[in-house]
């Protein structure tokens, strides 16, 4: 409780000093505002979105929390990078969560938009797995056109119901799990099975268009069609989803660590050194994706991430007397693969031989002297750049990755 008291201290007033102007509310006083008014009714719904939320979808929000057997408070409202939580639903949960201090469950989403942050406070019967599960299906059965209250009301109608909600599709591809205890579902896999899907639609329908061209029956010979391509707005559409995404997700997942990392108990020795790591990991992890400006930074602060989780579950490791799991680094050439598999691979170009941890994939390919489907960047392969992510292969040739964010080398 003091590590989250003095965290909040400090992020209020970081907050008040770089957001709020003369004469508006600081962070504290607006989450008070909402503490305040989720004391009275467990969901609070911004002004700015009072006219626009019928009745009946606040009723049935209200309704599926007070079926649950512990308390949630729910918060909509509109997050700019200007207001006084900088835009981030991690400064309200942690802000508001101190300003009411009571347990439950508690949820934020952008009214704006449909994907819900939460964190829950003293509330030992919720199951992590549970609530990662039950958002991701929850943003699955409601589709893209579906506002954020009726994400947040079939998420509690899904918490209500016993047992693990299966996924929504039965087969996702999307990186590998963690370890062999913990697998995990990755947003990108779903914007890849779509993708697929769309553009198995698209190239379809360009051959039923070209068979179906005025004469092609009275041709003695088939002509050659130009080559289907994807247009280049409809992929810039695609890639800007398949990044809102991923982000969703890692700030989503950055927040929970942050919640586990403050409940670290003392340590000293290993223990305390891997959880050093896991704080500065997750930190470089929040700098990274505050100022990220494409997909590829996204994954950077996505593999900053799963190093910070890697090293909080060595150090609860550590305190509990075990063994340390060894764990697999992410694929150098493309880290929304997965793990990589088995020993580092020796890569060779220009005379100069690279160690890299490939999944399975990007190993065959080699094997078959094929270029691996690597990450792309601004021309080509990311590797192709030159910045922090392609001179350390996002960190599998310099272990102190998070230093090097911290000295703000991803931004030379």
């Amino acid at each position: 409780m003091k590590i989250r008291l003095a965290l909040t201290v400090v992020l209020t007033l970081l907050v008040s000093l770089t957001a709020v102007p003369a004469q508006a509310q600081t962070p504290a006083e607006r989450a008070e505002e909402i503490a305040a008014a989720l004391a009275k009714e467990p969901l609070y719904v911004d002004p700015a979105y009072e006219t626009a939320l019928p009745d009946k979808l606040r009723e049935d929000v209200l309704a599926k929390t007070k079926a649950l057997e512990y308390p949630v408070y729910s918060i909509v409202l509109p997050l700019t990078p200007s207001d006084a939580f900088q835009g981030k639903e991690r400064n309200v949960l942690t802000l508001v969560i101190d300003a009411l201090d009571r347990p439950g469950l508690y949820v934020v989403v952008d009214g704006g938009g449909r994907f819900p942050w939460y964190e829950a406070h003293e509330v030992p019967q919720l199951n992590e797995d549970k609530l990662r599960a039950v958002r991701e299906r929850a943003l699955d059965d409601t589709g893209y056109d579906a506002g954020p209250t009726e994400v947040l009301s079939r998420m509690y109608e899904l918490l209500a119901a016993p047992g693990i909600p299966a996924p929504a599709q039965t087969t996702r591809p999307g990186r590998a799990p963690r370890d062999s205890s913990d697998v995990e579902e990755s947003p990108a896999g779903t914007v890849v099975l779509l993708v697929g899907l769309g553009i198995a639609a698209l190239v379809g329908l360009g051959l039923v268009i070209g068979l179906r061209r005025p004469g092609a029956r009275h041709q003695d010979r088939p002509r050659r069609e130009k080559p289907f391509t994807i247009p280049p707005h409809v992929a810039a559409t695609v890639a800007a989803e398949r990044r809102r995404r991923l982000a969703g997700e890692t700030t989503a997942e950055l927040t929970v660590l942050g919640s586990k990392l403050a409940a670290l108990p003392a340590a000293e020795g290993t223990g305390l050194r891997h959880q050093q790591a896991a704080l500065d990991a997750h930190q470089a992890a929040g700098k990274v994706l505050d100022a990220s400006e494409d997909l590829v930074d996204v994954v950077g602060a996505m593999v900053l991430l799963d190093k910070a989780r890697r090293e909080y579950d060595a150090a609860v490791a550590v305190a509990a007397g075990r063994k340390q799991d060894a764990v697999p680094d992410l694929c150098a050439f493309n880290p929304l693969h997965g793990r990589s598999s088995g020993q580092r691979t020796q890569v060779e170009a220009d005379g100069t031989t690279l160690a890299l941890p490939l999944c399975a994939e990007c190993r065959r390919a080699l094997k078959r002297g094929k270029a691996p489907a690597s990450l792309p960047g601004d021309d080509g392969p990311y590797w192709h750049g030159d910045d922090l992510w392609a001179r350390t292969f996002f960190g599998t040739l310099d272990a102190d990755l998070a230093g090097a964010v911290s000295r703000g080398d991803h931004r030379s």
